[in-house]
């Protein structure tokens, strides 16, 4: 019985020595912090923003805390890259809707209404992807993932007010316009309202300045 139990307990632990650095191995090369950030866009998207700590994401992507710490050294810098993931998204949908809408005036005013979406569909990410310390961040990391969105907002000022004096008071303007009306959304002050969304965009992004 002794023997047997002992062949047992053997087997048992030798099946757990063996799957511990298969899920390690599994993130290689850089996979792992790409996995964390996955994990904790889900965890966003899901509205559990209070559970975003390392030993908790270490959970979801089944690694142990410690072997996060190369990729992130304390919770604040895991918060700053789901935030700059965050703005590299917003980013991309903007680009998107840029060129779905063929620029000029009608790509312009889609980047608008992307924005205000982007806030209304991913609420948590779109609030924690504004409220890090951007500027300390840029310093430390050299991460930008708002630059994409930004140049695009530049470069619409350009192309949809050609007669624009400053394009960069024109690009604040228009951007404080969907800020603004996407957090009167996330907070409830207004109800979401895609069409209304539109027309209140088009007063800035249309080609009022």
């Amino acid at each position: 019985m002794t023997n047997k139990g002992n062949s047992v307990n053997m087997k048992n632990a030798k099946g757990r020595s063996e799957a511990k650095p298969k899920a390690e191995g599994a993130y290689h090369h850089g996979d792992l912090r790409a996995a964390v950030i996955a994990a904790g866009m889900e965890r966003l998207a899901a509205g559990d923003e209070s559970e975003l700590g390392l030993r908790a994401l270490a959970r979801d992507v089944g690694v142990s805390a410690t072997a996060l710490y190369r990729h992130f050294p304390d919770k604040e810098a895991l918060l700053d890259a789901l935030a700059d993931e965050g703005l590299r998204r917003l980013g991309a949908l903007q680009a998107q809707a840029w060129l779905k809408a063929g620029g000029g005036s009608a790509g312009f005013k889609a980047t608008g209404i992307a924005y205000v979406r982007f806030a209304h569909e991913e609420p948590a990410l779109f609030r924690l992807s504004f409220t890090r310390k951007i500027p300390e961040r840029y310093r430390e990391t050299g991460s930008d993932g708002g630059e994409t969105a930004y140049n695009l907002l530049r470069a619409g000022v350009g192309e949809a007010l050609p007669g624009v004096k400053d394009p960069d008071v024109a690009a604040l303007h228009a951007w404080s316009l969907v800020h603004g009306l996407a957090m009167l959304i996330l907070d409830r002050r207004i109800e979401w309202d895609e069409a209304k969304v539109a027309d209140v965009v088009a007063l800035t992004f249309g080609g009022v300045a």
